[in-house]
């Protein structure tokens, strides 16, 4: 009956996946089921939870005796092969037990597909069968992006789409200490079936970094060769072509691999190569799923053990000693490391169709060594607070860290507390809007200190908890996937008072006046070295005037000014 079913998925009917997985949990007592909620057209969640000891509410981390391995399937829902490979590889823990062993290693949360609308909108029957040109087969495929649009792969951070939620709650709630997203790569084309992406650099704990690269990596690669696959880490080219070099980066934590690793997590991207065959990519996948739970069958102990290290660690290195923490990376231009590629000649031709030159790859193998640029350098960084506070009307903000496993609390009292204010002096906005978003893409500040009568209501973050990274990454605008940087704050750059000129000329000689018998004239000296060197501000009236309008007791005090407050050490 089960293999029956598992010939069905052909359909791209997610009701068929849901009957397969149901029956294993039907048939199993090691398993179970769970709905964890709706996707805006309707279409229900679901999670497989997989314990021999079943262990179907979550185990605390003390209390662990073996890893949690979180495999979550279709965020891309044309990006398939980790739902079949996971069913073929339950059948043969659950019901034919010939891998029974594996569920000794680790307890398993499986998503089967996490994507449920746009895996629905290639099924058969749909305005559109086959939307990845790039990929070959399966004959119907799914969608990238949501009922709603959003590419979920763009969403752990910022959280905005319903699906993520309901990921996120059960992420903080059961908390995995591994996780493996499933994906089809779009891209060149090569020799290898299985690419990776896993964090080694400086975005993750130091020493999970130094595991990952020491140990898991080999195993990883030296398992799934051995089965018969090719492979190597998920790159793009530095110009192009192979020849250029590869190019490695440290991932945002808007991406799976990026989150966790601000979470203090290893997660392996896997991006299995879209030119390979169907079945050749499904099989792939269930190599790297079983290559994982061997090695945490190996290193399990030592994995939870570093996993409890980077919890401490987070808010020993941010809070206690006040390192720096980097808000963003960029890979470095130069490199000494090499890469023996495994590719396929390709040739340039004029094409009929663009005018310009195509790429035509010949299917004639080639092998050579070509640069690895795998050295990541911080871009920026900062010095974190004792606390972040959120005032009363951003509690939706404070809602959106609750889903990320971020511990609040709130002032009951108001209370004083000396604080670190950011006051923008320069912004910019993306020309386009991306993931739903108008995007603020770059930022100047400056901070400045002050004393704040924090209200009752108002949310206190302290960054004294293992989540201390996450709350960075959506707290400071410094970060390219902080709430600012997302446009959730975009209204703080719209002045909405301003000035008729006749009123605004009396006040400005008001202002230059009082200034010539308080200070001697220091506004007018700034006025004046700005008429000078401002060619564009001397010949505007409107700029003239605002200069003192913006210095006047009547503009607004709040415009372009962070509403989020750092709270300093010593609280009042």
């Amino acid at each position: 009956s089960l293999r029956r079913r598992q010939r069905q998925m052909c359909i791209r009917d997610s009701s068929n996946t849901i009957l397969y997985f149901k029956a294993l949990a039907d048939f199993s007592p090691f398993a179970e089921f769970k709905e964890l909620g709706n996707t805006p057209e309707g279409r229900k969640i679901y999670c497989l939870i997989v314990s021999k000891e079943k262990n179907f509410e979550p185990v605390p981390l003390d209390e662990r005796k073996k890893p949690l391995l979180l495999i979550l399937n279709g965020i891309h829902s044309g990006e398939i092969e980790g739902k079949d490979a996971s069913m073929l590889l339950l059948r043969e823990i659950l019901i034919e037990k010939s891998k029974e062993k594996l569920l000794d290693y680790a307890d398993l949360l499986i998503i089967p597909v996490f994507n449920v609308d746009g895996h629905e909108r290639g099924a058969p029957g749909s305005s559109i069968a086959n939307p990845r040109i790039n990929q070959i087969g399966p004959e119907n495929m799914g969608w990238r992006s949501t009922s709603q649009n959003f590419n979920l792969n763009r969403d752990w951070l910022k959280s905005e789409a319903p699906e993520m939620s309901i990921l996120l709650k059960l992420y903080s709630t059961w908390l995995p200490d591994f996780m493996i997203d499933n994906h089809t790569t779009n891209g060149a084309d090569y020799q290898y079936t299985v690419t990776y992406g896993v964090e080694r650099h400086g975005n993750i704990d130091e020493k999970l970094g130094t595991f990952v690269n020491n140990v898991f990596l080999p195993y990883l690669i030296n398992s799934v060769e051995k089965s018969g696959y090719l492979v190597a880490p998920y790159v793009s080219f530095k110009d192009r072509t192979p020849e250029s070099g590869l190019v490695d980066w440290a991932s945002q934590p808007r991406f799976s691999g990026g989150y966790n690793a601000a979470q203090n997590r290893i997660s392996l991207l896997v991006e299995i190569h879209m030119m390979k065959p169907f079945k050749e990519r499904v099989f792939s996948t269930k190599a790297v799923l079983e290559s994982v739970l061997n090695f945490l069958g190996l290193n399990g102990e030592q994995i939870l053990k570093l996993n409890k290290q980077a919890d401490l660690n987070a808010p020993l290195k941010y809070y206690m000693n006040e390192q720096p923490f980097y808000t963003g990376f960029k890979t470095a231009d130069s490199t000494n490391s090499t890469f023996n590629f495994k590719g396929f000649k390709s040739v340039k031709e004029f094409s009929e169709i663009s005018g310009g030159e195509k790429v035509v790859y010949t299917g004639e193998k080639f092998e050579k060594e070509i640069p690895f640029y795998e050295t990541v350098v911080p871009l920026d960084s900062v010095i974190l607070p004792y606390a972040y506070a959120i005032p009363p009307q951003y509690s939706y903000i404070a809602e959106k860290l609750k889903l990320h496993g971020v511990e609040v609390s709130q002032l009951v009292d108001s209370i004083e507390f000396d604080v670190s204010r950011i006051k923008f002096t320069n912004f910019k906005f993306a020309d386009r809007p991306y993931e739903g978003r108008q995007r603020v893409i770059q930022v100047d500040y400056i901070e400045f200190k002050t004393v704040a009568k924090l209200p009752p209501g108002t949310t206190i973050v302290n960054v004294n908890q293992r989540t201390a990274r996450i709350i960075a990454f959506l707290l400071e605008p410094k970060s390219e996937d902080s709430f600012l940087r997302w446009g959730f704050f975009n209204h703080i750059f719209e002045q909405k008072e301003y000035f008729e000129d006749y009123v605004m000329e009396k006040e400005a000689l008001r202002m230059l006046e009082e200034d010539d018998n308080l200070t001697g004239g220091t506004l007018r000296k700034e006025f004046e070295t700005k008429l000078k060197s401002d060619t564009n501000f001397a010949n505007s009236a409107y700029q003239r005037l605002n200069f003192f309008y913006q210095k006047s007791k009547y503009f607004d005090s709040n415009y372009m000014v962070y509403p989020i407050y750092k709270i300093l050490r010593n609280e009042r």
